[in-house]
């Protein structure tokens, strides 16, 4: 015998995983973290114990209840389950599996159709951030068909749009957790900064990088993956994130180098110990905030507007991610306000998974 776990799988974005109301998971993290692992089949290569998908946007978990805070409609709490090691980080969150958190919320009956368009305020549990999405919602339920084209997805769906609010310091406490908009590690200049994610951002060239290397060829390079790694993990205490951010997937990692096609600075993105195919939500928006921080080591190669609310391209390996960011740069500071995205979700199988009792007993 094993125990069912009612859950939806959705493609929130450009990743993917199941989506769980938090009524049905064990209240306790190590509890929890142990049933997300089996369910996943954290600890093999192909995940073969699970529903895993090998990679780490492939193996995200969403798991939503309804908000006691008031003016908000749906807690979304986020959870990354390592591929191969039996670890599961409740640290971050994640942008593109917020895409799917408005669908899933009126899907599991968590949130009211309310027109054409369903507005709905999700919060952040892991970061405390509050973004405001708004769901397709015609003939009374969510409609996942549509003519939005998201790079990295094929074929086209139903636009889900977010704004993001309250995204500077949300882990750090601060948007420069060292106080600099630039600070030198091993000889590498990098801008450590905490907007909707902690990251560390180095240029491409600095690494001995073009900038448009593919994932594939910056995840067969063992030798710059362990010299990004070893600068991430002195960048981490320096953020404050803790001493040993060796098993932590925060702070992530940006290569940045100019546009090439039209936008305003193009990246690679690692997740951190490999290159995610396309960009993170959040990636994309500190990566935005970066390129209009005066002094960073965006400074010279981003190309940006004097103020916002601007629209910024973030260019990818396969294609670009459209941020609408809302600042103003005063003197050597910049204020950002808000961001904005729009994403697609789509509904792939709901059902139940199955866990060993041993796991989670009945």
């Amino acid at each position: 015998m094993q125990t069912e776990i009612p859950f939806l799988f959705m493609r929130g974005g450009t990743s993917r995983g199941p989506y769980f109301d938090a009524a049905d998971l064990p209240a306790d993290r190590d509890q929890l973290a142990a049933v997300l692992r089996a369910v996943l089949g954290s600890g093999h290569p192909l995940n073969i114990d699970g529903i895993g998908g090998s990679a780490t946007v492939t193996t995200k978990v969403a798991i939503l209840s309804r908000s006691q805070v008031e003016e908000v409609d749906v807690d979304y709490f986020f959870a990354q389950v390592d591929p191969m090691k039996p670890e599961v980080d409740f640290r971050p969150t994640c942008g593109n599996i917020l895409s799917g958190v408005g669908p899933a919320a009126i899907e599991m009956g968590l949130v009211p159709v309310t027109g054409s368009e369903t507005k709905l305020r999700i919060r952040a549990v892991n970061t405390g951030a509050l973004v405001d999405a708004v769901v397709q919602t015609p003939e009374g339920r969510v409609s996942y068909d549509g003519d939005y084209r998201l790079d990295g997805v094929p074929g086209s769906a139903a636009p889900v749009t977010l704004s993001f609010m309250g995204t500077v310091g949300t882990i750090c406490g601060a948007m420069l957790p060292t106080g600099r908009a630039r600070d030198v590690i091993d000889g590498v200049e990098v801008t450590l900064i905490d907007v909707a994610m902690p990251m560390m951002i180095a240029r491409a060239a600095d690494l001995g990088l073009r900038g448009d290397e593919t994932p594939a060829e910056i995840d067969a390079n063992p030798a710059l993956l362990a010299r990004i790694e070893a600068l991430r993990c002195k960048a981490g205490p320096m953020m404050g994130l803790g001493a040993d951010v060796s098993g932590s997937v925060t702070p992530k990692v940006g290569l940045i180098s100019a546009p090439v096609a039209g936008g305003s600075l193009r990246a690679r993105y690692l997740t951190p110990w490999a290159c995610h195919p396309t960009m993170a939500v959040t990636g994309g928006q500190c990566l935005a905030a970066c390129a209009v921080l005066p002094g960073s080591v965006a400074d010279g190669l981003a190309v940006v507007p004097a103020t916002g609310p601007a629209a910024m391209q973030i260019e990818h390996a396969l294609g670009v991610l459209d941020v609408l960011l809302d600042f103003v740069i005063d003197g050597n500071r910049v204020n950002i306000r808000a961001a904005g995205l729009t994403r697609t979700a789509r509904l792939l199988a709901r059902g139940v998974v199955m866990v060993p009792k041993n796991v989670m007993p009945g």
